[in-house]
C-alpha cells in the first residue's frame, strides 16, 4: 500500500537509530494528478528541494557527525516520499559508523532514488552560518492590500483573472501566507510562495485571495504547488509562469517544491521562517 493513510502520518511511531532504507514510503504522484486533470506528459519542469537540518552519524571511531543536507527530487519523478517516513530514515544513521561524508551522500542518494523513481540530488554541507544564508525572497509584496477576505477553502481558481486587454508584463509575486493542511494529520503546513510569470497581467487582489483560499486544504506540499501552477496557467494564460512555494520546517526537515513552464535550476533561498 502506498497511498497516505498507511504511510507513518498520524501514528505512534518507534524512533528507530539504525539504518533501515525500508523505512521510506513513497506516494505516487498520479493520482493527484489525474485529480488536477495533468496528463502523463507534464505541464511543468521542476524539483522539490528538500533541506534536512537533523542528519547526524557516527564516523569510523565513533565520534558523531553532523551536517546540513540538500536533497533534489525531480517533479517528473513517480512518486514523492512522505515526510515522516524521510524522518524516520535520516534519523536511522545516528548510530551508524560511515568512513566519511561522501560515503554518507552516495547511500543517501542511492535509496532516495529508489523510492522516488528517478535519480535524486544530494548535497551535504558543514553546519556554518553561511551555509544555508537568511535571505529576503525577491517580488513584489501582495500581503498589504486592504482587501477583505471571507473565504478559506476549498481552493477557488474563480479569484484568478488577468486583464488579456492590458500590455503584457513581466513581475515577480510574493506571499507570505500561503497555508495548507497535512491530508492525513490536518496539521498546518504554513510557507511563502513566489510566483514570476510573463503575460497578461495578473489582478493581485484576486490572487492573494487565491492563495489564501488554500488555509483549510488538505494536501501535500507538492500537490498545492501543482494545482497554483496549474490554475494559473488555466484562468491567466501566462506566456511563462514559475511557482516556487518555501514552506516552513517539520520535524528537522522543510519541503520546498518549484514548478515552470520553462527548465530551470532554482536557487535555495532560505527564508526568515525556514
Amino acid at each position: 500500500m502506498s497511498s497516505p493513510e498507511h504511510s507513518p502520518l498520524g501514528k505512534d511511531t518507534v524512533y528507530a537509530d539504525r539504518y533501515d532504507p525500508s523505512l521510506l514510503f513513497p506516494i505516487p504522484r498520479a493520482d493527484k494528478r489525474a485529480e488536477l486533470g495533468i496528463a502523463e506528459s507534464l505541464p511543468f519542469h521542476g524539483v522539490d528541494i528538500w533541506n534536512a537540518y537533523e542528519l547526524s552519524w557516527l564516523d569510523l571511531r565513533g565520534k558523531p557527525q553532523v551536517a546540513l543536507a540538500e536533497f533534489r527530487v525531480p517533479a517528473a519523478s513517480p512518486h514523492i516520499i512522505e515526510s515522516k517516513s524521510f524522518k524516520l530514515y535520516l534519523n536511522g544513521f545516528a548510530q551508524e559508523r560511515i568512513a566519511d561524508a561522501t560515503t554518507l551522500a552516495a547511500t543517501l542518494a542511492r535509496d532516495l532514488s529508489a523510492a522516488a523513481g528517478a535519480v535524486v540530488g544530494v548535497q551535504l554541507r558543514d553546519v556554518r552560518a553561511d551555509a544555508l544564508p537568511v535571505v529576503e525572497l525577491d517580488g513584489l509584496l501582495l500581503d498589504g492590500q486592504d482587501i477583505a477576505i471571507d473565504h478559506y477553502g476549498p481552493p477557488d481558481a474563480g479569484f484568478l483573472q488577468a486583464d488579456r486587454t492590458a500590455t503584457p508584463v513581466a513581475e515577480t509575486l510574493l506571499s507570505h501566507l500561503l497555508r495548507s493542511n497535512c491530508p492525513v494529520t490536518g496539521q498546518p503546513d504554513w510557507g511563502s510562495v513566489q510566483i514570476a510569470y510573463r503575460g497578461a497581467p495578473i489582478d493581485h487582489a484576486g490572487l492573494l485571495r487565491y492563495l489564501v483560499s488554500f488555509r483549510t486544504h488538505n494536501e501535500f506540499h507538492e500537490q498545492c504547488v501543482e494545482r497554483i501552477f496549474v490554475d494559473l496557467i488555466r484562468r491567466c494564460a501566462p506566456q511563462q509562469l514559475s511557482v516556487h512555494a518555501r514552506y516552513t520546517r517539520r520535524g528537522g526537515l522543510d519541503i520546498n517544491p518549484f514548478r515552470s513552464s520553462a527548465p530551470a535550476t532554482p536557487g535555495n533561498p532560505r527564508t526568515v521562517r525556514q
